[in-house]
């Protein structure tokens, strides 16, 4: 592939991915750059050759340099988190924890969460921002998951999702060890 084909290609998929990051609409991007809505969809398709002035309007708009928006290297990005690499944010001395296993800009903070409550403890959390959602799946033991003051049985193997943009707490009422998986998905910021 030539040079300029290449070029064309990463600024497509660069342009795409940052107007995802910021969570702009292509009309929004047009307006913030300067440059029509037809000429945005011709580049993220990678239809058009646009000029360095037209590259630059595109960065300024998005907060990014020419250089990022050009970058051949931006392809799709694999990050493994090894299993030391986890990071244990809470703990009680019981045996409960959470671990955060990994997380991402998508395009606000979505993270991935390991749990484990022993019998009788809990972890109340205070409302996130608003459009904010978790997703919980239980490996093991029953969750109790109150969420703004009404409790819900989550038992293993089930799972769960809600806004948890009010107060909320994950606790454990059962006999053993309670574990689970959960996804929070925070909205961008604009």
């Amino acid at each position: 592939m030539a040079d300029l084909d290449l070029l064309t290609q990463s600024l497509a998929r660069n342009v795409k991915r940052w107007r995802g990051e910021r969570g702009f609409t292509l009309e929004t991007l047009a307006a913030r750059a300067g440059v029509s809505r037809g000429m945005l969809i011709q580049i993220e398709q990678a239809r058009t050759n646009p000029s360095l002035g037209t590259v630059v309007k595109i960065g300024d708009a998005l907060g990014i340099s020419i250089t990022t928006l050009l970058d051949r290297e931006q392809g799709p990005t694999v990050r493994v988190v090894p299993a030391e690499r986890a990071i244990r944010l809470w703990h009680t001395d019981a045996g409960s924890f959470s671990r955060l296993l990994a997380g991402v800009e998508a395009p606000g903070p979505l993270e991935l969460w390991e749990w484990r409550l022993m019998p009788g403890e809990s972890s109340p959390s205070d409302p996130h921002p608003t459009g904010t959602v978790e997703l919980v799946h239980v490996t093991a033991g029953e969750l109790t998951l109150t969420v703004d003051g009404v409790p819900h049985r989550v038992p293993t193997g089930a799972s769960a999702s809600f806004e948890s943009d009010t107060p909320h707490t994950y606790g454990n009422e059962g006999d053993g060890p309670m574990e689970m998986v959960m996804a929070v998905s925070v909205p961008p910021v604009r």
